[in-house]
């Protein structure tokens, strides 16, 4: 039987996914939860065998949450899932720690065929994220400017992005506060913007966040 634990912000999202893996008599779904911080505790406490993680969603979210969790659990298989398809959120998530990609348009079937491939301890992409990935690094693509950021500094923009103060992230990330504020001119550096609302736009041009999404998390 593969434990599973469910990490959306939505619960309709979860509760969907769950009567979907209801039919699959070798999986078991053991708990659910929509924080990254709630993902690592519930990961600590639960141990499930897979873990299927939004990116998008309050607090860390989920590239600091599949950072930790792999740190704090390594045999358990993470397998995104969200609506980003595009540079650099793949590779991020991939080097973060993930076993898996998954876009959220796709079928039942796939997101089965996802899990007994990672518990086979394969790297599992959905197709259209595969084609993604192999597109980008032909010749002649125009690098995404957040290629260049570490997984540390892409956290941070993302937290900066939803409008989360320096004392919100620094406890979140367990950093100082000046630490926080380092890497925040550190991206204005490196990405050539001088405010936060300029980072915002920028990051909505290049679909690294997604407007309606964003404006719910803000809410």
């Amino acid at each position: 039987m593969v434990r599973l634990l469910l990490v959306d912000d939505h619960e309709l999202v979860r509760a969907g996914v769950r009567r979907l893996l209801a039919d699959c008599p070798d999986m078991e779904v053991v708990g659910e939860c929509g924080t990254g911080e709630e993902a690592i505790a519930q990961a600590r406490a639960l141990r499930p065998d897979v873990i299927l993680l939004d990116v998008n969603m309050p607090g860390v979210g989920g590239m600091e949450a599949t950072r930790r969790i792999r740190q704090l659990l390594p045999e358990t298989r993470i397998i995104v899932v969200t609506v980003h398809v595009q540079e650099p959120w793949p590779s991020k998530l991939l080097e973060a720690g993930a076993n898996g990609y998954l876009t959220k348009s796709c079928a039942v079937d796939e997101i089965v065929n996802a899990i007994r491939t990672v518990m086979k301890g394969e790297i599992y992409l959905d197709p259209e994220v595969a084609r993604a990935l192999a597109l980008s690094r032909l010749p002649g693509q125009e690098a995404s400017p957040f290629d260049k950021l570490s997984q540390r500094e892409m956290e941070v923009l993302l937290m900066v992005t939803r409008g989360q103060s320096i004392q919100e992230i620094s406890d979140a990330l367990c950093l100082s506060p000046k630490t926080v504020s380092t890497y925040r001119y550190r991206l204005y550096e490196k990405l050539g913007v001088s405010n936060d609302v300029e980072l915002t736009h920028l990051a909505v041009r290049h679909g690294l966040i997604d407007l309606d999404s964003l404006n719910e998390q803000r809410a």
